[in-house]
């Protein structure tokens, strides 16, 4: 999972044509560490995607123009918009991880 330092990278990443996986994170949050520690399987199972990852203190004001209240979140960009949000509440286990993207990304 490649990491966004820069909004100017993040606003070209989210453009692509196919949809893109971000996880917004922070370096504190343990359920961020949580899911680190099964989101591995998760990327290989959803290996087709291009996976990214926001640190919500690195780029300041991110996490509030997406509104991402809760961390972790993972969120989908295609053609510069948000097409779907997971909530950190439902980011806890990797079944509703899969879930998610299942279901976001018709698989």
């Amino acid at each position: 999972m490649e990491q966004i330092h820069t909004l100017e990278t993040f606003n070209t990443v989210i453009e692509s044509e196919q949809p893109v996986i971000i996880k917004f994170f922070a370096n504190w949050c343990p359920d961020c560490k949580r899911l680190d520690m099964f989101i591995g399987d998760i990327i290989e199972e959803f290996s087709t995607y291009k996976w990214y990852e926001v640190n919500i203190d690195e780029i300041e004001g991110i996490a509030e123009t997406y509104e991402v209240m809760g961390i972790p979140s993972m969120l989908i960009f295609k053609n510069g918009e948000k097409i779907a949000h997971q909530h950190s509440a439902y980011t806890k286990t990797p079944e509703s991880v899969r879930q998610f993207l299942k279901e976001q990304l018709n698989q």
